[in-house]
């Protein structure tokens, strides 16, 4: 019985990693000769890098690079098994887990150390660049990662505009010609897994920035700001991507990306299945086990499990769905068969991330039960049948 492993991360309590080697640990004190494949899963956000340096044979590259609030903070990004395509996580270096809860403010944070990534990423040798765009601090629209491969932003006395999404209200004129050429030969795709536009109601600043620290004054401002962005922008680099699906990631960075580095924006969880070449690994597996922190009616919508258990169905594979939390409202996520929460009743929050690895894996031992019950049921109704007397008329 081949039996493929493949969660994201638990957020907060397990990397996709730990939580892979946690069901595994679980199902082999009932399937103890089981072939396992495990293949920690990221959808774009906080694990793609390491999912993918993992399941390449990659390397890791650190970096220290200009932080959300100006600072130096450490980064990293991958070079994965090919050597010559890196992966890069812009929360790595513009991620909210940079800026302390009291010091939020998207008015001020800026994606600067993230275009420092991608600049590293072409000085190591890369071809291709994939970058997830989960997980940020900001909302300058991509202005500070433009900034740092070399784009001018200029204000009305021909100087850079301040970091931030308030420096964008003093925009007049962009100068692009200066961005590092290696940037723009190669291959960008963006792993994204939201498909709002760059402003309005439903845009950057309204739907994200209120987890940033914006308050509703700061939002309307942050919206104003991100339109005199796109109006310049979209004159000097020559593309209308304001309205763009996707455009609104990451404080407006998939708006920059797509402007300036004509990226292609994908599923994240798509990106990832492509690049660890998940179906080739799963064609002739008996099961496919995935999961996240919780499920519920937004993981249907690209994220991990769902893309996961999409690529099972092609091959008819039963996918099992293992997480922290359940939503009642999850059972529709088309080809997952069954969900199971890890959490054994009313625990404290606290209490159940701590233990997320224990109840992982004790939840992992009784859903190989029930499945080890399955077949012994199987196999006895068989033999009582082989055994019942056949009547040839």
């Amino acid at each position: 019985m081949k039996i493929v492993i493949a969660p994201d991360s638990f957020k907060e309590s397990l990397s996709a990693y730990e939580a892979s080697n946690a069901i595994e640990k679980g199902f082999r004190k009932v399937f103890p000769d089981a072939d396992y494949i495990k293949i920690p899963m990221a959808d774009g956000g906080e694990g793609t890098v390491h999912a993918l340096v993992y399941a390449t044979g990659g390397s890791i590259v650190e970096r220290k690079v200009t932080g959300p609030l100006g600072v130096p903070v450490d980064a990293h990004y991958g070079i994965l098994g090919d050597g010559k395509t890196a992966v890069v996580e812009m929360a790595s270096a513009s991620g909210l887990h940079h800026v302390p809860q009291h010091e939020r403010n998207p008015l001020l944070t800026t994606t600067f150390g993230t275009g420092e990534l991608l600049l590293d990423a072409v000085e190591h040798g890369a071809e291709k660049i994939i970058i997830g765009i989960g997980g940020s601090a900001t909302n300058d629209g991509g202005a500070g990662m433009i900034q740092a491969i070399g784009g001018r932003l200029l204000d009305r006395e021909g100087r850079q505009i301040r970091p931030g999404g308030t420096g964008l209200a003093d925009l007049v004129s962009a100068d692009l010609t200066q961005i590092d050429e290696r940037l723009t030969q190669v291959t960008l795709e963006v792993a994204c897994d939201v498909d709002i536009p760059l402003t309005g109601s439903n845009g950057a600043s309204a739907v994200f920035g209120p987890q940033k620290g914006a308050d509703s004054g700061m939002i309307e401002l942050l919206d104003q700001n991100l339109e005199i962005f796109a109006d310049v922008l979209e004159v000097n680099a020559g593309r209308e991507e304001r309205n763009t699906p996707g455009a609104g990631a990451a404080g407006g960075l998939g708006f920059g990306l797509l402007s300036v580095l004509s990226a292609e924006l994908k599923s994240g969880v798509d990106i990832v299945l492509d690049a660890v070449k998940f179906e080739s690994v799963i064609s002739d597996a008996s099961l496919v086990i995935t999961g996240e922190g919780r499920i519920d009616q937004q993981t249907a919508h690209g994220k991990t499990p769902a893309g996961v258990a999409k690529a099972a169905k092609k091959h008819g594979i039963p996918v099992i769905g293992i997480a922290g939390s359940v939503s009642t409202e999850s059972g529709t996520i088309q080809g997952i068969d069954r969900l199971f929460s890890i959490v054994p009743g009313a625990v404290p929050l606290e209490n159940a991330m701590a233990n997320a690895a224990e109840y992982t894996e004790f939840t992992s031992e009784n859903i190989a039960g029930i499945i080890e019950v399955g077949i012994n049921q199987h196999r006895n109704s068989r033999k009582a049948a082989d055994r019942l007397p056949t009547y040839n008329g």
